[in-house]
């Protein structure tokens, strides 16, 4: 993996506080129209070479933020920059095409991502002629081979000619891997690419991302709630929920030094044979209790929007919305346990003792 000094150059494409909201049209609340919330506050930044995991259960928004990037929904309020340009939301035809070429999507499911009529030389030959990277039969053939040949769909001229029926899951994937190498893109935006195929194979298609990040030099954005998949894959890691940002930082700060209880919780529930063991030899399960679901983002809750799950919520989470504590250089959270100058800027034993009393308080409430 690239080590954090790798954010010494530019990044390729960044987001700057998005926010996106859907109306309700047809829903009043009072005199206003409803709207959904989405995503608030959202800043990331793509570098070349290197991947960013975007980690949350599904409805946090994270779709959302990919789709931003790639300009299938323009922002509410905020700012895409590419190449250090601010993107302008308005312009359509040909510049929204020039810029989707170097921002590729690659969708959750690939049989439905794939046109079932067509086979897979038309879906990888539209976007060489598309963008002007094939001028003949010719030239489109030998690009279409060596695509095949670049996802290891080899040999190439046994797949060129089949259909999305005649492959299996993992091999569908190649495709619509291929499909946006094809467009010769920068920035690659992966929306739970292995989470529809089985198990078996799926470190096969992190290990392909893996070794195109490399070799292409391309900025991954890896959306998943699998956060051991974005360990494995990604060099740093967002967490997201119900919108917002809660925590990021280097893969391994976060994962070995989790800080919000939100990303304590995604941990708590993902694999991990030590903890299955030390459950079995000693009955102990220190996982973080899983309560309620993600909230309406209609009625967002007021404050820190975690607080009605947390086990450590205190008063002052209900009321504001917590601030980013850089917790270790390049790891940060958004939560009132590390940020002392909003929490009447208690000590942090105070700030613990205060979060171990609501969490027995909560518990002694629970089994009423």
């Amino acid at each position: 993996m690239n080590n954090f000094m790798d954010h010494e150059q530019q990044p390729v494409l960044e987001a700057v506080h998005l926010h996106k909201e859907f109306p309700i049209n047809q829903m009043k609340l009072g005199s206003r129209s409803a709207s959904v919330h989405a995503v608030e506050d959202t800043t990331l930044a793509l570098y070349p070479g290197r991947a960013t995991a975007l980690v949350g259960e599904s409805g946090s928004g994270k779709t959302t933020v990919a789709r931003m990037l790639a300009r299938v929904y323009d922002p509410t309020s905020g700012e895409i920059r590419f190449r250090g340009n601010d993107v302008n939301y308005k312009k359509r035809g040909a510049a929204l095409r020039d810029y989707r070429r170097h921002i590729q999507l690659v969708f959750q499911d690939p049989f439905s991502s794939l046109n079932p009529v067509h086979n897979v030389r038309y879906h990888l030959s539209r976007p060489l002629r598309v963008f002007g990277h094939a001028k003949n039969e010719r030239e489109v053939t030998e690009q279409v081979i060596e695509l095949l040949n670049k996802v290891s769909l080899t040999p190439a001229e046994q797949f060129i000619t089949k259909y999305p029926h005649q492959l299996s899951g993992g091999q569908r994937q190649r495709v619509a891997i291929a499909r946006a190498l094809a467009a010769r893109p920068e920035v690659v935006l992966a929306d739970e690419p292995v989470s529809m195929l089985d198990v078996s194979i799926r470190l096969d298609i992190l290990n392909l991302m893996e070794r195109l990040k490399i070799e292409e030099r391309l900025a991954f954005l890896f959306i998943t709630h699998d956060i051991a998949s974005a360990r494995y894959f990604a060099e740093d890691i967002l967490v997201m929920y119900a919108g917002q940002m809660v925590e990021g930082g280097l893969s391994d700060d976060v994962i070995q030094a989790p800080k919000h209880p939100y990303t304590q919780l995604l941990l708590s529930v993902a694999p991990d044979p030590q903890r299955v063991e030390q459950v079995m030899n000693e009955g102990a399960n220190d996982a973080v209790p899983a309560r309620g679901e993600i909230p309406s983002l209609i009625r967002p809750p007021q404050g820190c929007r975690f607080h009605p799950r947390c086990p450590h919520a205190m008063a002052i989470c209900k009321e504001k919305v917590p601030g980013r504590t850089e917790v270790a250089p390049g790891h940060w959270t958004n939560c009132f346990l590390y940020d002392q100058s909003e929490a009447d800027r208690k000590p942090a034993s105070f700030i613990q003792a205060d979060a171990i009393h609501n969490a027995k308080a909560l518990q002694k409430e629970e089994a009423k």
